[in-house]
């Protein structure tokens, strides 16, 4: 596939998913005359523990993850066992993502089990070091249990985006105990309610980039040098999947999997407005270098403000002090 478009989408497509089942489900309890805001609040509390209960499967089925065999790639194999050890946690199963986009994620449930997978891309791309410095990052997800924070920190813009909806609906199918003024009283409080949802999305999304903040803490707390390892790896990644030739087929198979983005090291979405300040080089301490003589534009402030993921230039820079101070253990 040409992937530099590659919008991968896990979260949204969840939520696409869901949020539509919510949104039909409280249409009909809406249209009945049943509906009040404990009914939804259980119906969104349900979708979200079926969300993350179900979701390793979908992630597996849509980016072809399987189980990587331990005589397949011994080395790797023993990275992830040593980054657990020093993570203190218990070893996930270690999944091979076959696509060829260069990233890396974190993800599990009660019943799958925690797991961490790569892609085919990010091993052709990095070398030993600078995958082990990743598999760093996504433990500290594991370790930090950031899948569940995420969920609970994404239930109430979910609460008040259905909310919003199913007042605005009510309003237009007039309810079966309001007055037609009422509904569109009910209308315009559902329309504060979808705006008051995007207010606190904003929010959610601050969460995700100091998540993946603090995993890179731990990526430098576990790994050997490992500020410059995952320095020279992000800057690899996201010069790679930037200069990934794009056709039109391509694009419509990538449309899909935009809201996944989330679940990587580093957001493929926003990789060609990374990757502008890179020249043609594959080295990877070149790349980090251009990468931080740029400055942070109000541009950039702008796009990340919307994104599951820090501007690469602040990220690296972060990077830089804590190679500066590095912790001896993890955290």
């Amino acid at each position: 596939m040409e992937l530099w478009k590659l919008r991968l989408s896990m979260l949204a497509t969840l939520a696409l998913i869901f949020g539509l089942s919510t949104l039909v489900i409280t249409g009909v309890l809406i249209y009945v005359g049943t509906f009040d805001l404990i009914t939804l609040g259980i119906i969104v509390v349900t979708i979200n523990i079926a969300q993350w209960l179900i979701a390793p499967y979908l992630v597996g089925a849509i980016y072809r993850v399987r189980e990587m065999k331990q005589d397949e790639n011994p080395k790797l194999h023993q990275i992830v066992n040593e980054v657990a050890r020093k993570s203190h946690i218990n070893t996930p199963k270690l999944m091979l993502s076959q696509i060829p986009l260069p990233n890396a994620f974190a993800y599990g449930s009660p019943i799958s089990g925690n797991r961490v997978a790569v892609t085919q891309g990010l091993l052709t791309t990095l070398n030993d070091g600078e995958v082990e410095a990743v598999l760093g990052h996504e433990l500290g997800h594991l370790k930090h249990r950031d899948v569940q924070i995420m969920m609970a920190a994404s239930f109430l813009p979910a609460l008040c985006l259905y909310i919003g909806y199913s007042l605005m609906w009510s309003g237009a199918l007039g309810g079966n105990q309001q007055s037609k003024g009422n509904s569109g009283s009910g209308a315009m409080i559902g329309i504060a309610f979808i705006a008051f949802s995007w207010i606190l999305n904003l929010f959610t999304l601050h969460v995700s980039r100091l998540r993946e903040y603090y995993a890179d803490r731990h990526s430098v707390s576990v790994v050997d040098d490992g500020a410059n390892k995952l320095s020279t790896g992000l800057a690899k990644i996201v010069h790679a999947t930037a200069r990934i030739p794009k056709t039109k087929q391509q694009q419509a198979q990538t449309k899909n999997f935009s809201g996944f983005k989330s679940l990587f090291i580093a957001n493929p979405d926003t990789a060609k407005e990374d990757s502008e300040a890179l020249y043609a080089t594959q080295n990877g301490q070149q790349l980090v270098d251009e990468i931080l003589n740029k400055k942070v534009t109000t541009g950039d402030r702008f796009i990340e403000a919307f994104s599951t993921h820090p501007n690469i230039i602040k990220r690296l820079r972060a990077l830089q002090e804590l190679g500066k101070n590095s912790p001896s253990t993890a955290v």
